[in-house]
């Protein structure tokens, strides 16, 4: 079934697979009841915790390993599995797809598994585990632009019922996080004005958010939690229509605002 839609997730903190005080968790786990019913072939990921120099895709024949690339957490986090199969044909579709469109090289990787950016926020909408799930990396040495023409590239894969899901963090610096902390007014400034870019179409804003947001560099001091945003953007297309379908910030400055995107036929 051709589906319309690509997402952006906001995974905030690891702690999302354990904490129930946390209001995205409850969101996520809404998702098939409340978000998005239809359930695709395959699900394709671009997280915030796979950074390389080149597009490389994850090409895994068997289960995806769950990785725990977090470090002194609760013990219980470690246990916690997404035994989701991987999604070879899926990862070397996109493979095609990139290279058509002019990404000369993109790599394969046969050996990772899924990162907590991926497999956190999977684990709550999808627990069952029973959709495939291949990944693609960012590149956090390139720009906006380069990321919505990635994602410009892929937005065939919806007609074929894959689910493009970007997941990263709408505002992200981890020096700013304060547990006991009141929303600070800069990330708030920096989510509204992320909020109206995206509502109102000026994608062409966002691909170029470090000189049109406010805050821009506090926001994302480090730019690979948001470029998966550009992806999704990219996928959904030009004329795509935005929906913010969960906000809250946590820490005083992390962002879990979450965006669908609408794909619009050309008239």
């Amino acid at each position: 079934m051709a589906l319309k839609d690509t997402f952006y997730i906001s995974h905030g903190s690891p702690t999302l697979s354990i904490d129930e005080s946390i209001k995205a968790r409850k969101f996520l786990q809404s998702w098939k009841k409340e978000v998005f019913p239809h359930r695709p072939s395959s699900i394709l990921v671009i997280s915030g915790h796979w950074d390389t120099t080149v597009p490389t895709v994850n090409v895994v024949d068997s289960v995806n390993d769950t990785i725990y690339d977090f470090y002194g957490f609760p013990k219980q986090m470690y246990q916690l599995k997404y035994p989701a199969p991987g999604a070879p044909q899926l990862a070397r579709r996109v493979k095609e797809l990139l290279r058509k469109s002019g990404f000369n090289r993109v790599d394969e990787d046969t050996s990772r598994g899924l990162d907590h950016g991926a497999w956190v926020p999977l684990l709550l909408m999808y627990p069952e585990a029973d959709i495939p799930v291949c990944q693609l990396s960012v590149q956090s040495n390139k720009d906006g632009t380069y990321h919505y023409n990635l994602g410009k590239a892929l937005a065939p894969l919806k007609d074929e019922g894959v689910l493009i899901m970007g997941s990263g963090s709408a505002v992200h610096n981890l020096r700013t996080i304060n547990p006991n902390s009141t929303v600070d007014p800069w990330a708030l400034e920096f989510d509204n004005w992320l909020k109206d870019a995206l509502l109102e179409g000026r994608y062409e804003d966002v691909n170029h958010y470090e000189q049109k947001a406010p805050h821009a560099k506090k926001a994302h001091p480090w730019p690979d939690h948001f470029y998966p945003l550009h992806v999704a953007v990219g996928a959904a297309g030009e004329n795509a229509k935005a929906k913010l379908i969960h906000s809250s910030i946590e820490y005083g400055s992390l962002s879990y605002a979450s965006y669908q995107f609408t794909s619009v036929a050309d008239s």
